[in-house]
């Protein structure tokens, strides 16, 4: 998929097509803008709200030929809400009652969003609006992808350059009937090959890959859950459950098993049944619109202790849930590799707000890239930046330590921001071992630095990650997390604690009661599998 590349000059005289200079005096009033990158100048793809004084809403349209324009409108509640027009490089024009708007402009992550207010009155108003990159990670080896998307492979090639998202994996393959084969999904899209789609050589459409998200058993209600298949040859030709056979399919072909939300009624029996490859660790609940899903899924172990209201969990309760769990299962030993997802198409949020950046090096390819998310050389995002090492290393090969020795580790690197970051954290083994102060140096390109540089010694098998947080200003928590960095000393494995164990037990048993004389016996034994692997790990000593 070729794009047409813009003229170099935002001159609207030039841009604008005859009819509609034409026609401008028609419209009560028209706003003719261009977004443009404030380093040079250059006109940039970008994702564009405008909204009155009453909180309503209007979208743009694009104002050249060559151009395109993708309408967004989503709404959960009242506040849960997202409402854009994602417009390529060229200039945009909308029809709008004359009046005053706030105009914002925003470009997926390493872009500061830019903010006008319009006054729109008789006849045409123009504008210019520039929107200045803080930070470009693709310099240093970083490129972003997405592996839960629902929107059309007719919008994915504007979206991708307007949300500058490196990768996504649509989910063009989706059925929610247990049994059925995902080649007779309700929810398909048009029909896709096993090729990589170029929208130019930095953004890429992989368009072979397949949800599962069953709701209904024998035609009748009864949620199991979601689990996508990524990155596979051919049209699965099994429906779910049983699940194992479909594992074996998808790894046969090369493709990678993501567990959606832990906290679907059969995630964890997935995990050990499905050999599950990806975990999001930022998913398709959290969101640039106010949160929503306050009571969705299994409940957190009483252990984890997170935030919540009479209304059920916070926001930031739900991303401290999605840490926990995720930290569990590494203490289990399943290395599931951290991915990102927000299923955009199907809630209120853009394409890309939660990410997954993937280290590659000098050199971007489709491969490269799905080798290095598989091997864990990544970390997710909703705001800040990472690069962080270990003795020099990235994420994903562990380290190897012979038993008797007193490993050393020193953890380093840099964290960037576009506002100050609260909170950076270093986590093993699911607790929290160090707390650095974070620094908050202003960096030249406008975003915010931190440097970070620990030492540490581990006797005994472990995993170690960095997180960090920033507020917005309207006190929301954005975050980043790294990968897990894996040590791995002879001898003395890692070993979950048996709040942890017990949890797992008691989701996968629950299941198993629920689904008796309902799933196949087939299905029946995957969870009696769950069970038996649970019931045999090794708990640490209290």
């Amino acid at each position: 998929m070729g794009t047409s590349e813009a003229p170099a000059t935002p001159s609207f005289a030039l841009w604008l097509p005859t009819t509609l200079l034409l026609c401008s005096s028609c419209w009560a009033g028209q706003l003719q803008g261009v977004i443009v990158d404030s380093r040079d100048g250059s006109p940039i793809a970008a994702r564009l709200y405008i909204e009155d004084g009453r909180g309503e809403s209007f979208f743009a349209q694009s104002a050249h030929p060559a151009g395109s324009a993708v309408t967004y409108s989503k709404r959960r509640s009242a506040d849960s809400v997202e409402i854009h027009t994602t417009l390529s490089a060229h200039p945009f024009l909308a029809e709008l009652p004359h009046g005053s708007y706030t105009i914002t402009a925003e470009r997926g992550k390493e872009y500061l969003p830019s903010t006008r207010e319009v006054l729109v009155e008789e006849g045409s108003t123009e504008i210019k609006i520039e929107l200045r990159r803080w930070v470009r990670m693709a310099e240093h080896g970083w490129y972003s992808g997405e592996t839960h998307v629902h929107r059309s492979m007719d919008e994915l090639p504007n979206l991708l350059m307007a949300e500058d998202l490196n990768v996504a994996l649509p989910l063009t393959y989706w059925v929610t009937a247990a049994g059925t084969p995902p080649g007779q999904g309700d929810k398909n899209s048009p029909p896709a090959q096993p090729r990589v789609l170029e929208v130019d050589p930095l953004h890429v459409i992989y368009p072979m890959n397949t949800e599962y998200e069953i709701f209904t058993v024998g035609g009748e209600r009864h949620t199991l859950g979601a689990v996508f298949a990524l990155n596979h040859r051919s049209v699965l030709d099994r429906g779910a459950p049983p699940v194992a056979p479909i594992a074996d399919q998808v790894h046969g072909e090369g493709g990678l098993l993501e567990l959606d939300k832990h906290n679907w009624p059969w995630s964890m029996m997935l995990v050990p049944v499905m050999d599950v490859d990806l975990y999001e660790l930022t998913n398709n609940h959290i969101w640039q619109a106010p949160f929503y899903f306050r009571e969705f899924g299994e409940e957190p172990a009483d252990y984890m202790n997170v935030d919540r209201t009479d209304n059920g969990l916070t926001e930031e309760g739900w991303i401290d849930f999605t840490f926990q769990n995720y930290y569990l299962l590494l203490n289990c030993g399943f290395r599931l590799r951290p991915t990102a997802g927000t299923a955009s198409g199907v809630h209120p949020v853009p394409l890309g707000f939660g990410r997954v950046y993937v280290h590659l090096g000098a050199k971007f390819s489709y491969d490269g890239w799905i080798e290095g998310l598989n091997d864990g050389r990544s970390f997710v995002t909703t705001g800040p930046m990472l690069d962080v090492r270990v003795n020099g290393r990235l994420s994903g090969r562990p380290f190897q330590q012979r038993q008797g020795e007193d490993g050393t580790y020193r953890l380093s690197g840099w964290i960037r921001s576009a506002r100050p970051l609260a909170r950076i954290e270093v986590v093993a083994a699911g607790s929290v071992i160090h707390r650095f102060t974070p620094e908050n140096r202003i960096d030249s390109a406008g975003g915010y630095l931190n440097a970070i540089e620990q030492q540490f010694s581990f006797g005994s098998s472990t995993w170690l990650a960095v997180r960090c947080y920033e507020r917005t200003e309207e006190g929301r928590l954005r975050f980043a997390h790294s990968a897990p960095f894996h040590i791995d000393v002879a001898g003395i494995p890692l070993r979950p604690g048996r709040e942890e164990v017990d949890y797992l037990l008691s989701r996968v048993q629950s299941e198993l009661e629920r689904h008796r004389g309902v799933l196949p016996e087939s299905a029946i034994a995957e969870y009696e599998h769950a069970l038996e692997v649970y019931r045999n790990l090794e708990v640490a000593p209290q």
